[in-house]
């Protein structure tokens, strides 16, 4: 079934969210979502939203966080951007209705997460994600001209003289419409993450990265997409789900200790259990390999009764498998939780395709650097979902990311060998693939072995018709292309800087590596 729309946007998050209720008054909105309207991984996100509201902080403060965590590859203008806006946005949030939790005198309660320095994390107990997207919701169902299409997979931008021009879809795995071509004025990629190009994730079954897919197809540029987040403290119970266990534990006292009830973190970090995802996720496996045993985390010498009330979501999923939070250690272990990269844009939304739009995790405008702080992301999605809204009621134009942008030859993928057998891949052998090789400790030779299997296996899955791909072939092309990219960017960057470690080349190279990978399609690949 074809529709017409002057709005598209693509993805039911934050971002996506906040862009359709900011197109409210401009034009008739279309809102596709892939499963149920509110499974995204803003409804994951526990920990809460970023934002400089306290006495004792200022956007300058936020701003020097930022810029510190990202290890020297933030762009300035976009984290300003972030830091300038946030509150006003996040006091907009109160104003429809969130309800974040509040302390003794009635203001708003903030938590301090790793690498803030000051408590600037507004929260709804640990499902803060699950709130702004309850409020978002109630707040979009009162756009008049907002129309929202369930269980749909967006598989193709479709082009008009080199301009986006909509979208044709197919129906998921539960939907019921027909496929069909919607025509859109603009187009926004709203699509969330990528954690299940790895078998170790955080993220829900929905993250698959389709919106870089759609981009790179499209020719649009992605960059830093070298640079994931691994979250350190993912429930790690055999055979159990890899359940997000918030930072904000360890910012209200929980501690890491290893199998012998020793708390580890200063051996390797001067900021021990507050210091950057990226090096306590190293840490944590470092300990492991020492000791040869897991490592926990532990909210033992804490209040019981607190400890279940500020993390009833938590306290849940430990609940599930046999365990306490408040008094058994807690296996823990990283897990795939952020992209920092992703469709390049500018610093209002716009790709480097006109009349495409790309905000929230999908996107890439440098605000997160090589590491994400903790809690950005909900702000950023809302930041830039806002400020996308608005540039998409003006003319078309394509976008760039600020600072230094090396574009490289999407083909040298194709000189680093080839795999064995150009069979089509089990999904779970990409995702352990991804694991293994482009994990939280990355190596040359494991790095060009994936990079050869997946382009091998990315031309498989290329080859049939769209009418003959079922919901699980969407989703592979998905996984592989961008565990494509992601692997081949690793490739490439022969440094370690934030969340991109390589044990063959471990220092940061400020000389050749201050600058930021992008690549687009090229007419030769498949």
């Amino acid at each position: 079934m074809d529709r017409r729309t002057d709005f598209l946007v693509i993805g039911s998050g934050i971002a996506g969210l906040r862009a359709a209720i900011g197109l409210a008054d401009a034009g008739d909105v279309l809102l596709l979502t892939k499963a149920d309207p509110t499974e995204s991984n803003t409804g994951y996100a526990q920990g809460g939203i970023a934002a400089a509201l306290g006495a004792d902080d200022a956007p300058d403060l936020h701003y020097a966080d930022t810029m510190a965590a990202g290890d020297g590859l933030c762009v300035p203008d976009a984290v300003r951007v972030l830091v300038d806006d946030g509150p006003r946005y996040v006091d907009e949030l109160i104003g429809w209705g969130v309800r974040f939790d509040r302390d003794a005198q009635g203001g708003i309660a903030l938590a301090r997460e790793a690498a803030h320095t000051v408590r600037r994390v507004l929260h709804a107990t640990d499902a803060t994600g699950r709130e702004l997207a309850r409020a978002l919701w109630m707040k979009a169902l009162t756009v008049p001209r907002l129309t929202v299409l369930n269980h749909v997979r967006a598989v193709e931008l479709l082009l008009a003289d080199g301009h986006c021009a909509g979208a044709r879809y197919v129906p998921g795995a539960a939907g019921e419409l027909r496929a069909g071509d919607i025509r859109a004025g603009v187009t926004l990629l709203a699509t969330g993450g990528a954690g299940q190009v790895f078998s170790d994730t955080t993220n829900p079954a929905v993250a698959t990265s389709d919106g870089v897919c759609l981009a790179w197809k499209a020719g649009a540029r992605v960059a830093d997409m070298e640079f994931v987040q691994f979250h350190p403290t993912a429930l790690a119970v055999p055979g159990a789900p890899r359940v997000l266990l918030s930072e904000a534990l360890r910012g209200e006292g929980a501690r890491l200790l290893n199998a012998s009830g020793e708390a580890f973190m200063a051996r390797y970090e001067t900021e021990g259990d507050l210091a950057p995802r990226d090096r306590v996720s190293r840490a944590m496996l470092r300990e492991s390999r020492r000791t040869g045993q897991p490592v926990y985390l532990s909210l033992g010498h804490l209040d019981p009764a607190l400890v279940h009330a500020r993390f009833p979501t938590a306290s849940a999923s430990c609940r599930l498998v046999g365990l306490d939070l408040a008094r058994d250690l807690i296996p823990v272990g990283p897990a795939a939780h952020y992209m920092m990269g992703g469709v390049e844009t500018d610093l209002w939304g716009r790709t480097t395709v006109p009349g495409l739009f790309a905000a929230g995790e999908v996107a890439c405008t440098g605000v997160h650097g090589a590491n994400r702080l903790a809690s950005n992301s909900l702000l950023e999605g809302l930041v830039f979902g806002a400020r996308a809204a608005l540039a998409m009621t003006q003319p078309p134009a394509s976008g760039r990311m600020a600072g230094e942008v090396r574009e490289v030859d999407s083909t040298l993928a194709r000189a680093h060998g080839r795999a064995s057998s150009c069979a089509r891949p089990a999904e779970g052998a990409v995702r352990r693939r991804m694991w293994d090789a482009v994990g939280v400790e990355r190596h040359g030779d494991a790095l060009r072995e994936a990079v050869a299997a997946l382009t091998e296996w990315q031309a498989a899955i290329d080859a049939p018709a769209h009418a003959m791909r079922t919901p699980d072939e969407w989703r592979l092309l998905s996984l592989v292309t961008v565990g494509r990219l992601v692997a081949a960017a690793a490739l490439r960057r022969t440094e370690s800087r934030g969340g991109h470690y390589r044990g063959d080349f471990p220092a940061r190279d400020d000389v050749h590596w201050l600058a930021h990978i992008a690549e687009r399609k090229r007419d030769t690949d498949s």
